[in-house]
């Protein structure tokens, strides 16, 4: 009893830690940036730029978990798999370790780390709709109103903004900001991954996926980068500088954040983790706080409380459904995080 007490504990611990290193990512990206742009490389040139960050950061990432996860590539646990497997995780490795980020970094640049992380939220309810819709997920009204209380929370954010020179016009006198709308569009890219990984990839080793993911993305992002860009883009990828805070990055957010998640999973109730989960927005605002000195705008205070309360009605719903089963509704709580394509 005193032992698994002790597991209880210990993985609400590993399960906070988790959550405040996803959700302090996107400050700490920002924060890397403006340190490249107080030690620029001939004068002018950032070394810490978002190709040389989602490049390096992913290679230096991929080294780490080759490092974690190298005895889980057997080749008889290799054989195992399908080729029609293979092909499902290379394309979420895509969406999840290339286009995702992509357009998150790229928001980053253009709009406030708050703007990103609240209206990055609208994947829950995505994830949610494409669950019910295409798999029959179970929910209840404490569900549904979470999610449509999320889904207002988000557009509000977006609409009361107040207009500023990175706006598209939608149509019918409709502007939303670029930032806003590259975050919406990884949003759907994110629950589309979501959604194929746990219909198709459920049974995949956890090494395997994690290691083959980072491979395959930072091949394509690479060659991408190559075609649309040309070599000179990467001039500065031997940088120290830039490897130094890359290793740094890789370690403590990726391999770090990931250990500490899965160590969570295990020793967690599917409430616990549904909990921590919901405090990822949270941590994604402190962060761009305590790091950046960002302070959330009206509009930001307004969608954020909003969203606040959906994630409540959430909590309540999730508790309602999966307490009759704790075992059985702490494995589909696994499966539904385990490959989150972040």
């Amino acid at each position: 009893m005193k032992k698994y007490i002790l597991a209880q504990r210990s993985g609400r611990v590993y399960l906070l830690l988790a959550i405040l290193i996803f959700g302090a990512a996107n400050a700490v990206i920002r924060k890397l940036t403006e340190l490249g742009e107080q030690n620029l490389i001939g004068g002018d040139r950032n070394p810490i730029s978002f190709c040389n960050v989602l490049f390096v950061g992913n290679l230096c990432a991929l080294l780490l978990l080759i490092a974690l996860y190298h005895r889980q590539w057997r080749r008889p646990l290799l054989r195992q798999i399908a080729r029609k497997d293979w092909l499902i995780m290379a394309a979420v490795a895509i969406l999840g370790a290339v286009v995702v980020p992509t357009l998150i970094f790229t928001a980053l640049s253009i709009t406030t780390v708050n703007n990103v992380i609240l209206v990055g939220q609208i994947d829950t309810p995505l994830v949610l709709a494409l669950s019910v819709w295409l798999l029959g997920d179970r929910v209840n009204p404490w569900i549904i109103g979470g999610a449509v209380l999320s889904f207002a929370g988000v557009a509000l954010t977006v609409l009361i903004q107040p207009p500023g020179s990175e706006m598209v016009a939608m149509g019918m006198g409709f502007e939303i900001g670029r930032g806003a709308l590259l975050t919406l569009i990884a949003a759907v890219f994110k629950a589309v991954a979501n959604l194929i990984s746990k219909v198709s990839l459920q049974q995949i080793p956890l090494g395997i996926f994690s290691v083959f993911r980072m491979l395959i993305g930072t091949v394509v992002f690479f060659l991408a980068a190559l075609v649309l860009y040309g070599p000179a883009h990467f001039m500065d990828v031997a940088s120290p500088f830039l490897w130094r805070w890359m290793l740094f990055y890789a370690a403590v957010i990726v391999v770090g954040g990931q250990s500490f998640w899965f160590s969570g999973l295990k020793r967690s109730t599917a409430g616990e983790i549904s909990l921590a989960t919901a405090f990822n927005p949270l941590a994604g605002v402190l962060a761009a706080f305590l790091l950046l000195g960002e302070v959330p705008t009206v509009a930001q205070y307004i969608g954020g409380g909003v969203i606040l309360c959906g994630i409540v009605l959430n909590q309540i719903g999730v508790q309602r459904l999966n307490a009759p089963p704790p075992s059985d509704a702490a494995m589909d709580e696994t499966e539904k995080v385990l490959f989150k394509g972040v």
